[in-house]
């Protein structure tokens, strides 16, 4: 059997120092890329293989973080791991993504799972299914470091990153008002979700604060879906005073209305006006390019990453609250007054 190479073998080897090749194999943001490069080419020529268990056991820490998303799929989502992965992977860890698909049962194996693999943290969005939150409180009781973003609960005493939804959905609000749409309807989703439930009473203040009529009528709830936005626009537009600008939970419903609309003959945005949230990928590629809510997705996932890498640093809980700005996006779907 061949001897099992070593880090001191590709130290030798590039008349370096050990510990400089483990912080290289650990992607340490003090060695540059071209040492990192160099390392990675020789470790492979040598078949070095690190032993990951050995190391984790010695240092107490695997450098590892394990990520909790309900889809990656959505560029919501995608763009909140980018972020992250970016600050975590330069302070030398590596990501492990798991997908709840939106099932509270694959949330609790993916907490499960995680803490078996002994991750040094974990950062987490819930799923729409969740109500009771001890697979949370499971991971702050095993001593493991726990982040939430976007969806997130009071009940657990953890630092998190969000963005003001409430102010979001005034803003939304406010652009249609602006435009001169005069009936806004609102397209809502599950009221068990703190972010649509923020977004919703974000619509109800613009309407009072320039002094319109909430029509609750004009409110319909569906789900986060293409159907929904169309079922709800067929709900809407059976009704005798009908809207003529709608505000959609966020950009899928949105579609779907856009869609239904469409079937209608209703012209958008000259009859109907309508703007959705989150500023999915597909948005700007719309016909007519969708107006929306931009989350700052990114900036939402390096800030959850430093969060995290603030609480290992002090070792504390410190049960910080970061709230970011939401920003308006106004495309084509929106701009009667151009």
């Amino acid at each position: 059997m061949a001897k099992r190479s070593t880090i001191r073998d590709i130290a030798e080897a590039l008349n370096t120092n050990p510990s400089t090749v483990s912080r290289a194999l650990n992607g340490h943001p003090g060695i540059s890329e071209n040492m990192k490069q160099r390392v990675a080419i020789l470790a492979e020529k040598l078949n070095y293989s690190q032993n990951k268990i050995a190391s984790s056991l010695r240092s107490g820490q695997t450098n590892v973080v394990g990520v909790i998303v309900p889809n990656a799929n959505l560029s919501f989502f995608a763009s909140v791991i980018h972020g992250i992965e970016k600050v975590m992977t330069e302070a030398g860890y590596t990501i492990i993504l798991y997908q709840s698909g939106e099932s509270v049962i694959k949330e609790i194996k993916g907490v499960n799972t995680l803490l078996q693999s002994r991750v040094d943290g974990i950062i987490s969005s819930m799923t729409f299914e969740t109500k009771v939150y001890d697979h949370f409180k499971q991971i702050l009781d095993n001593g493991t470091p726990l982040i939430m973003f976007d969806r997130i609960n009071a009940s657990i005493t953890t630092p998190s990153v969000s963005i003001n939804d409430r102010k979001g959905g005034f803003l939304a609000t406010e652009h249609l008002i602006q435009q001169g749409y005069q009936k806004i309807a609102y397209i809502s989703a599950k009221q068990n979700i703190e972010i649509f439930k923020q977004r919703l009473l974000g619509y109800r203040d613009a309407l009072k604060h320039y002094n319109r009529e909430v029509n609750e009528s004009h409110i319909v709830y569906g789900e986060v879906s293409l159907e929904s936005g169309k079922n709800c626009v067929e709900q809407l537009f059976n009704q005798a005073i009908k809207p003529d600008a709608i505000v959609a939970v966020e950009d899928f419903s949105a579609l779907g209305a856009m869609l239904k609309l469409k079937e209608l003959g209703i012209k958008i945005p000259q009859e109907v006006g309508i703007i959705g949230f989150a500023n999915e990928a597909l948005s700007a590629y719309l016909t007519p390019s969708l107006s929306t809510i931009d989350q700052q997705s990114i900036k939402m996932g390096e800030e959850v990453a430093r969060l995290f890498l603030e609480e290992k640093k002090t070792a504390e809980n410190l049960n910080k609250k970061i709230v970011l700005d939401p920003l308006l996006v106004v495309r084509e779907s929106s701009q009667r007054n151009k």
